[in-house]
């Protein structure tokens, strides 16, 4: 009888675990989320929030927090270096750095990719509409504006979504092997 343990883990489980046994265990709080596209894998953690003394102001608290991070991010830095570059070999895939420290996450790299895509006059209008507006400096920040803005307003069906691919990608690996 087939478990759920024994089925083939996904490329992305794979990369996943790959991560998580690779970087020190005493980096974060707990698992690191990391997300895979086609270009780039993005691996955030949380870091423990620093400890301030009782009745600290926020900006104090914050503070501590951008500290915190700081250090990390110094201290971390060869490490991380030679994990991505095992990982870029391992995966073929850029590898991106942030961290979660009282709520704010901080990226220390990212990975910018271009994107073509073809639009009509009245999608067109809208993104010279954001620009003229000052909104955006061009069609391709106003292009990228709109993705930030639906990805923030529909994250609950985004995620529904990712778990249906994820559905579909493990239904097809217990598929018939051509």
């Amino acid at each position: 009888m087939s478990t759920e343990k024994d089925a083939p883990a996904s490329p992305g489980d794979k990369l996943r675990g790959w991560f998580t046994g690779r970087m020190p265990g005493d980096w974060f709080t707990e698992a690191p989320d990391v997300r895979i596209d086609r270009e780039e894998v993005t691996v955030t953690g949380i870091l423990a929030d620093p400890q301030a003394a009782e009745g600290a102001s926020d900006a104090e608290r914050a503070a501590a927090a951008d500290g915190r991070t700081r250090r990390f991010r110094e201290e971390t830095r060869q490490q991380r270096i030679e994990i991505a570059r095992d990982a870029e070999h391992t995966f073929g895939r850029k590898v991106s750095w942030g961290v979660v420290c009282a709520g704010r996450t901080v990226m220390f790299t990212t990975f910018s990719v271009p994107v073509m895509t073809r639009l009509r006059q009245p999608e067109r209008l809208v993104l010279d509409t954001l620009v003229d507006a000052g909104v955006a400096r061009s069609r391709s920040d106003a292009l990228a504006w709109c993705v930030r803005l639906v990805g923030e307003h529909e994250d609950t069906w985004l995620a529904e979504l990712r778990d249906a691919l994820r559905r579909v990608e493990q239904v097809r690996e217990h598929g018939p092997q051509s």
